[in-house]
């Protein structure tokens, strides 16, 4: 914002960001067992936390408790509670509490919010079409904002189909007693992504701006077939295959943009 508004109090604006990553892949049927080995370890739950803990960073918050959680055959959970300003007096419990929360955490966990993912790997029954959606929220009050997590995220997701909503509730008041139902500028999520990201990205939006709720779906110009024809070994590949396996995948990503 601008000018920074005088609030009576602590800031009670919920700001929340929603990201689903869309990370689509051509798997031949030799691959498949190597394909779910490599899903496991990209998108393991020590690794989302690990990017998960860089987000609290990038917007400036602290790290009150985690809790993380590998799934079988595949996917993975995290969570974090977060909080604004120093939370020295905390411990950060970093091998997961397994659900018993102390009640300093839990007043942590009300004071500001949470960053959490889920990933849902999928297939095709009848195909070579597998895919994995993450799912990221970054939910904060107080002067800190989730929206400044969004470009690391894409940075280092890097998919093919990114669908991006924000947020925000709730109200806080200033010192006259004035409600205030927003704090910083906002038109659309596009306003905060950086040029290099909206050169590689067709851009749409669905804003509902007087209800405070943005919405944006992006989808990559180009494909780079290394990154979608899955293959345990490196070999010559033919050029019909090739166009088959690109053209298979912008089939998937123009149906998931498209969706109603």
């Amino acid at each position: 914002m601008s000018k920074k508004i005088k609030l009576h109090g602590f800031n009670n604006l919920t700001k929340t960001l929603g990201i689903n990553f869309y990370d689509i892949y051509y798997v031949e049927e030799r691959c498949q067992e190597a394909y779910t080995h490599y899903v496991n370890e990209k998108y393991s739950a020590d690794k989302l936390t690990d990017i998960l803990k860089t987000v609290a960073k990038k917007i400036e918050a602290n790290v009150i408790n985690i809790a993380k959680q590998d799934y079988e055959p595949q996917g993975a959970s995290v969570n974090l509670l977060i909080a604004e300003g120093d939370s020295s007096d905390l411990s950060i419990d970093e091998s997961c509490n397994g659900g018993v929360i102390q009640p300093h955490y839990l007043l942590g966990h009300l004071d500001k919010s949470h960053i959490t993912v889920h990933t849902y790997p999928e297939s095709h029954p009848h195909g070579h079409l597998y895919s994995v959606r993450t799912d990221i929220e970054v939910s904060t009050c107080g002067e800190i904002s989730a929206i400044h997590a969004l470009n690391y995220l894409m940075g280092i997701f890097r998919s093919q189909v990114i669908s991006v909503d924000y947020r925000i509730r709730g109200f806080t008041r200033d010192t006259h007693g004035h409600k205030c139902y927003l704090d910083h500028k906002i038109n659309s999520i596009q306003d905060f992504v950086e040029e290099s990201y909206k050169q590689h990205y067709h851009m749409k939006d669905s804003n509902l701006i007087n209800e405070h709720l943005f919405y944006t779906k992006m989808m990559l110009h180009k494909l780079d077939v290394e990154k979608c024809l899955f293959l345990k070994d490196k070999e010559i590949r033919e050029e019909e295959k090739e166009r088959h396996v690109l053209d298979s995948i912008r089939q998937e990503m123009q149906d998931i943009i498209e969706a109603r």
